[in-house]
């Protein structure tokens, strides 16, 4: 009887004894659990610097067409291409046998052909290279003025629709009307009418019909 009043005894003892521990068991128990969990909880991704992006196309076009509208709907210009590559480090699109039709407020036509052309991302600027042309077609100004047929060429030609201008630092020619230039470099503003030749430049002025009417003598 003795023996089963002390097992009885020191059975209520180790329970007495585990229930005072048992908070800090059960403390310990979660704490390694937690501790088990972030060891093999999957890592997230750490942030990486961010690069510059690279002269490298993000997107490709094949026979395309990118038309540009006015804020009232006008269309503003339209880009015809064989191949285009859009490089995002310019905002750039660069188009093989490139064909651009382009009309200012104003109403007036103008049309680029080349090889190859780089057109910025609204289309108001363009640079043509090999067989380049620009072509703006015969208007009259708001003062009733006409003005002829304009025709440049060259192996490279930038043209700014907004502006008006078409520049060139490789020799060019400049067909107005019926009169022809060559020249080294080319700087010309229609908005002004001026044209800047530099270097080696050559001109050959052709009278109108109506001019060698009046003078009596026959164009030649």
């Amino acid at each position: 009887m003795n023996n089963l009043k002390s097992a009885w005894g020191l059975v209520r003892d180790v329970l007495d004894r585990t229930t005072i521990y048992l908070p800090i068991i059960l403390t310990a128990a979660v704490a390694l659990g937690t501790y088990w969990l972030v060891r093999n909880a999957p890592k997230l991704l750490e942030p990486t610097a961010k690069t510059a992006p690279t002269h490298e196309p993000d997107y490709f076009m094949r026979d395309f067409v990118i038309k540009n509208f006015l804020p009232n709907g006008d269309l503003r210009s339209e880009l015809h291409g064989k191949e285009g590559r859009h490089y995002p480090d310019t905002d750039t699109v660069e188009v093989d046998d490139v064909n651009m039709r382009s009309v200012s407020p104003q109403g007036y036509t103008t049309r680029s052909t080349a090889n190859r052309g780089i057109s910025n991302s609204d289309g108001s600027e363009i640079q043509l290279f090999g067989n380049a042309v620009v072509i703006r077609d015969p208007s009259v100004g708001a003062n009733g003025k006409p003005t002829p047929r304009l025709e440049f060429r060259g192996e490279f030609l930038h043209a700014f629709l907004d502006t008006e201008r078409v520049t060139s630092n490789k020799p060019v020619t400049l067909i107005r009307g019926t009169d022809q230039f060559t020249a080294d470099n080319l700087d010309y503003d229609n908005l002004s009418g001026v044209a800047n030749l530099t270097g080696r430049v050559r001109g050959l002025l052709v009278p109108s019909a109506a001019a060698a009417a009046g003078s009596g003598k026959k164009p030649r």
